[in-house]
Parts: C-alpha cells; sequence; structure tokens
C-alpha cells in the first residue's frame, strides 16, 4: 500500500501517456470544467476534478457525471454555483456535496473531508478537511485518490494511484484495514471493481477482505445490492464472483452461491454445480444484445441454487436433484426480496428460474402442440429470455450431445414461430370472454365465471382456436358436469 505524500505534480509538459490521455478527455469537458475552475478560483478557492472521474479519464471512458472536491464549504460552493448553474441540488449537502448541471454535464462538488466512520454503520462522520492529500487519503481505492485541478490541469497523485491503474491493481491508499474499518462496503466494491475493469485485487485487500467479511453485516441491504448489481453486470462478473466466494463475503449476502459448491462423489457422477453455474452466467452474457442484462444475468446465476437442497443419491448412485427449479425459485424469490430489489424484477428472474428446466424432454418427442403453447403462455414477456436462459445451460463437453441439445432447442423455437403464425400466441385467451359466458350460462359475475374462464382457457392451450359454436358446446357441456346447467 502507498504512504502518505506531499502531491505529485507535473505540468502538460512532463505529462506520462496516460495522463495525456486523461487531459485530452478533460478537453472535452473542459469548457464547463475550466470555467467552474476560474470560478472558484475567482472566489479564493481550489477545485478539482477528483476520484472516477480522474480514473476514467486516464482511462480514456470519461463520461457526463463529474466529481470535483474543493476546500470551499457547502455555503461557498453554492455562492460560487449560483447565477451559472442551469440547475441545484442539495440532497448531498450534509456529507458536504452540492450537485448542479450545465450543458449537459452533472457535477458534484465535495468539501475535502478527513472525516471517520462510527463503526457501527458505514454513515461517516463529515469532518471537513483542510488540504487535497488528507482528502484523498480518505478515498476507497488508490485509483480513486487522484486529482487533476482546474483550471491549471495539474495532477496530484499521492498515493501511486497511476501505478496501480497502470498495473491494473486495487489497492487502498492506507491500509487494508484501516480503510475496511471505516466502510465495510468498500470490500464489495473492491470485488466490482475487479469485475468492472478487469483488475486484480492486491492480495493484502483481499487477506482484509476475507479477515474481515462479516463487517459487511453493517451496511444496509440497499447499498449491498446496488454494488452487487454493478458487480454482475460488469464486463468480467465471473472474476467478481469468484471473489466474493473466496473471501466470505457471499456468504453474508448470497449464502447460495457459496452454497453451490457441493462436495463431488467419486462414485456418483454429476457437474460441479459452482462452476457449472459460473459457466451458465458466461455463456448468458454471449446471448445479450443490448449491453448488460442483470435479469438474464441473475436468473442464470440463481437457477441451480435448490440443488444443495434437493441433492439426493440413489441405489444405482446415480446423483439426482428432483424439483430444484421449484425449491430454486423459492429461494431466489426470498434472496431478491431480503436484497430489497423491485418486486418486477424479482417476479421476472424467479418466474425464469422455476422454467429453466421446461424445455428439457422436448427432444424426446414427447411434446404436442398443447404443450408448447402452454411453454409460450407460462413464459409469457420472458420468452426471449427463457430460450436465452435455456440454451445457456448447456454447458455439457460431450460435443455430439451439445450439439444435438442445440438443433431440439432450434427445432423448438421453429415449431413455436409455426404455431404463433396461426395462432396469436402471445395473448392466449378463451375463445369466449367473460360477457359471452354470463350470457350463455345465465349466471352473474363471480367465481362461476371465473372457473368457465379457466376451463376455456386450458382448452384453448389444449386444442387451439375453436369457433364460437365449438366454443359454446363445449362450454354447456362443462356446466352440466360441474352441476350449473341441467
Amino acid at each position: 500500500m502507498s504512504e502518505a505524500a506531499a502531491p505529485q505534480t507535473t505540468d502538460r509538459r512532463e505529462l506520462t501517456a496516460a495522463q495525456r490521455n486523461a487531459v485530452a478527455e478533460l478537453l472535452r469537458v473542459s469548457p464547463v470544467a475550466d470555467e467552474l475552475g476560474r470560478r472558484f478560483a475567482a472566489a479564493g478557492h481550489e477545485l478539482h476534478l477528483v476520484g472516477g472521474s480522474v480514473r476514467d479519464a486516464l482511462l480514456g471512458r470519461l463520461g457526463e457525471d463529474l466529481d470535483f472536491c474543493t476546500d470551499a464549504h457547502p455555503d461557498q460552493t453554492l455562492e460560487v454555483l449560483r447565477g451559472w448553474a442551469e440547475a441545484i441540488w442539495e440532497t448531498g449537502r450534509e456529507f458536504g456535496t452540492i450537485g448542479c448541471q450545465r450543458d449537459g454535464l452533472r457535477l458534484e462538488i465535495t468539501t475535502f473531508r478527513a472525516e471517520s466512520y462510527d463503526q457501527v454503520s458505514r454513515n461517516p462522520v463529515v469532518v471537513y478537511g483542510t488540504s487535497l492529500v488528507e482528502d484523498l487519503r480518505r478515498r476507497d481505492f488508490t485509483i480513486n485518490a487522484m486529482a487533476v485541478s482546474l483550471p491549471e490541469h495539474r495532477f496530484a497523485d499521492p498515493y501511486d494511484g497511476l501505478a496501480d491503474l497502470s498495473a491494473k491493481v486495487v489497492s487502498t491508499p492506507g491500509t487494508p484495514a484501516e480503510s475496511f474499518g471505516d466502510d465495510p462496503l468498500r470490500m464489495l466494491r473492491a470485488a466490482r471493481f475487479a469485475a468492472q475493469l478487469r483488475f486484480a485485487v492486491h492480495p493484502d485487500v483481499q487477506a482484509a477482505m476475507t479477515r474481515m467479511a462479516a463487517d459487511l453485516d453493517r451496511i444496509t441491504a440497499e447499498r449491498i445490492r446496488d454494488e452487487f448489481t454493478k458487480l454482475l453486470c460488469g464486463v468480467d462478473p465471473i472474476t467478481g464472483l469468484r471473489l466474493l466466494v473466496d473471501s466470505g463475503l457471499a456468504e453474508r449476502f448470497l449464502p447460495e452461491l457459496t452454497g453451490l459448491k457441493l462436495e463431488i462423489d467419486e462414485h456418483a457422477q454429476h457437474k460441479d454445480v459452482y462452476e457449472h453455474t459460473l459457466t451458465v452466467v458466461r455463456n448468458a452474457i454471449s446471448y445479450e444484445e443490448d449491453g448488460p442484462d442483470f435479469v438474464l444475468r441473475m436468473a442464470a446465476l440463481m437457477h441451480d441454487v435448490g440443488k444443495p437442497a434437493t441433492k439426493s443419491t440413489g441405489t444405482d448412485g446415480r446423483v439426482s436433484f428432483h424439483h430444484h427449479e421449484v425449491v430454486g425459485a423459492r429461494l431466489t424469490k426470498a434472496r431478491m426480496k431480503a436484497l430489497r430489489y423491485p418486486k418486477d424484477v424479482t417476479a421476472k428472474v424467479t418466474t425464469l428460474v422455476a422454467l429453466h428446466l421446461r424445455f428439457y424432454g422436448y427432444g424426446r418427442g414427447e411434446w404436442t402442440d398443447s404443450a408448447v403453447r402452454r411453454y409460450v403462455t407460462d413464459a409469457g414477456d420472458l420468452l426471449t429470455w427463457l430460450h436465452k436462459l435455456t440454451r445457456s445451460d448447456c454447458t455439457t463437453r460431450n460435443r455430439r450431445k451439445a450439439a444435438q441439445l442445440a438443433a431440439d432447442y432450434d427445432a423448438l423455437e421453429e415449431r413455436i414461430a409455426r404455431i404463433a403464425a396461426d395462432e396469436d400466441l402471445a395473448r392466449v385467451r378463451p375463445d369466449l370472454d367473460g360477457n359471452a359466458i354470463m350470457e350463455l350460462l345465465g349466471v352473474p359475475p363471480g367465481p362461476i365465471v371465473g372457473r368457465a374462464w379457466k376451463y376455456l382457457k386450458d382448452l384453448r392451450l389444449e386444442r387451439g382456436p375453436l369457433d364460437r359454436d365449438a366454443a359454446e358446446a363445449e362450454l354447456l357441456c362443462w356446466a352440466r358436469d360441474e352441476g350449473i346447467r341441467d
């Protein structure tokens, strides 16, 4: 880990290639950033682009959200911004942060801080600092502890963040224990950066994550959820997931993932469920079309979490996991609820986990048109996701078996398309609506109408569309059998 030091500054003639890259990125936003820097300077204050903004500039990926730090206090920052910013917000004021918007850029300006944490929650006890070096030391990782002054563009790197950025290593400005003791969420952030940036975590950092994993219990479910979502949607989530499991962090908030490491019985041949799951996640990513798809990735991650609870060995020594999709769906729902995921997102992932085995058996020729209709109807709006998840779940190394499974699923998709061309599979409804049912049976709205509607819906799935006369005849026959009509 790097020790505290005076800021390393350079002028433009001495910039390294990486720093020149950062300056080039800064030039894109400098009309706004430099103008803001001049306003702070005129008011007698410093202003620095800082943290993730500098890191991303060095990586050539600076976005539209910019972070700054200053020696000005929030009231003084507001004075500088008034009359210049197009919009101002003070939601982070208690932590010394004032936000504003200008020319399509979102800017957040935070007073130098030398905060400590209460060691119970992650909430900082805000103490304003007096120097840039002091402010940078309190940041999570060295790659986020660099700054560029405005408008001069002088580079400050007191903790060798540029060296770690070049080496693609995640390390902390001070000791990892000190950093994680202040804010345990940083342990999860380390894994997230490994997933997002394809960086390695410094051995000292990983050792501290392992020793201090239980401290993650101090963090709210919502904050853990947000970091985990970013990790899973990173360019290399497999690295991040392995780090969570190996360090023990996953056990604190996603024990189902750790639980996939089943003991392999040398006599009972079955897949390594943990490694299989990571492969399914990797496969699922290959089917994405418009960037990271959290629903697909989460369904891939959770699809087999019901296996540990359903594992059994038969008299022939073969391992089975009967109904693991049902158990897995229940566990997935409970875990996502605990992590405070929105209900609609949870419902999508849970449904995919419940349906992920439905396809198997199709290749044996057992599926009727009715089974195909039910497959499509049960999947509903999730059908495209289910296609991708099912294909991702094929991880066999047997090339002939893999080719056969792929061909079978191709055949199923072609069959769905063929039936859909004749029937509106996306919106399967009974051939008679509620009004027609009430009129034909002479009953008011109530449970009988619902039962009749369900009967006709099942009939529609079983036999396909019926004409009006046939549908009415079937309904009257059902009503007689139910004792509703003579």
